[in-house]
C-alpha cells in the first residue's frame, strides 16, 4: 500500500512563498506520477502540475510561471514552490501519485495567504 503525506502548508502574506513537499512511501510500482492539486474553497479540485518517475515536469497553464514543481532527492520529496503567493491561492492543496498499482492521494496541506 503507498501512503502520500504533504506538508509545509501554513499562513503567509500576499506576495510571499511557501514551500509544500509531498512524502511517498510504501510499495511504488513502475512507472509513475506525482501531481499537485488545489483546492479552494466551494470550488473544485484542480491540477497545478506533475512530474513523472524520469522528472518530467508539466504544468496547467493557471499555474505557470509562479508553481514550480520538483524533486528533492535528500529529502526524497516531490516540492511544490509557490511565489508572489495571492489570497486566491488560499486553498487545500493535495498530492496524489498515480502509479503501476493504482493511485493515492494524501490528506492535505492548507495554505492560507491572507495579511
Amino acid at each position: 500500500q503507498v501512503q502520500v503525506v504533504e506538508s509545509g502548508g501554513g499562513l503567509v502574506q500576499p506576495g510571499g512563498s511557501l514551500r509544500l513537499s509531498c512524502a511517498v512511501s510504501g510499495s511504488v510500482s513502475g512507472y509513475y506520477v506525482v501531481s499537485w492539486y488545489l483546492q479552494a474553497p466551494d470550488k473544485q479540485r484542480e491540477l497545478i502540475g506533475s512530474i513523472s518517475k524520469f522528472d518530467s515536469v508539466n504544468y496547467n497553464n493557471s499555474a505557470k510561471g509562479r508553481f514550480s514543481i520538483s524533486r528533492d532527492n535528500v529529502k526524497n520529496t516531490i516540492d511544490l514552490q509557490m511565489n508572489s503567493l495571492e489570497p486566491e491561492d488560499t486553498a487545500t492543496y493535495y498530492c496524489r501519485i498515480n502509479h503501476g498499482g493504482g493511485e493515492a492521494w494524501g490528506q492535505g496541506t492548507q495554505v492560507i495567504v491572507s495579511s
